[in-house]
């Protein structure tokens, strides 16, 4: 479950100005006219903060903020997302509402180490369009508030002691994996020469089992 029931003292409906994203984000032209074809509007809806939650801030999470985006046609581009997530310093939960139903996303986000007030932002994640809510997962302060609501977009199930970062990454290195191995069977239904065919199939074989190791959180 990506979407979430917000405690009321958490409300905040408060509209975003698109030129104050334009400006946070250095956006370009090209950037700033696919927000004015795409986005009708951007409401800072949630602020989860240790004096809305009575959760204790962290250094990597100090606040949790709920974007709500309304587009104007069917689909927003992970460009705007990371816009937003560039010109906001707080991690973000997004969720894109088409009318009734509503399309989680949220991109993992952490202060950087090498550069004080950067932000690392990994790609953005989205969920199926839903309708349905849960409660907020239960925490101890608001960077495990902030893991326990990724949790839910990460597409690979997590081993024991694996953070959300890892996690992301063995993801990343999973998918990567996937297209190594088609193209790999791509290549070996193109050739003809037996020798080459014959290399190719072992380069399958040792990709298909890295690719299960992947899978297994490396447990082999």
């Amino acid at each position: 479950m990506t979407l979430y029931h917000y405690p009321p003292q958490t409300a905040l409906k408060r509209v975003i100005p698109k030129t104050r994203i334009y400006d946070g984000a250095g956006a370009s032209t090209a950037l700033r006219e696919r927000f004015t074809r795409e986005v009708e509007q951007i409401l800072w809806a949630q602020k989860l903060a240790p004096e809305t939650l009575n959760l204790p801030a962290t250094k990597a999470v100090p606040e949790i903020q709920v974007i709500h985006l309304t587009p104007k046609g069917d689909s927003i581009h992970d460009d705007v997302l990371r816009a937003i997530d560039r010109a906001i310093p707080f991690p973000l939960i997004f969720e894109i509402h088409h009318g009734a139903q509503v399309e989680p996303a949220a991109a993992y986000k952490r202060p950087s180490e090498a550069e004080a007030g950067k932000w690392v932002i990994h790609d953005p994640l989205r969920a199926p369009r839903t309708t349905s809510r849960a409660p907020l997962p239960v925490a101890v302060n608001m960077r495990a508030l902030y893991d326990g609501m990724l949790a839910p977009f990460i597409p690979v199930t997590a081993q024991a002691g694996e953070d959300v970062e890892t996690r992301l990454a063995r993801a990343a290195a999973i998918r990567a994996k996937e297209k190594e191995i088609n193209a790999l069977q791509t290549k070996m239904q193109r050739e003809t020469q037996f020798n080459i065919k014959l290399t190719l199939h072992g380069q399958l074989a040792k990709a298909q089992a890295e690719f299960e190791y992947l899978k297994n959180g490396g447990a082999g």
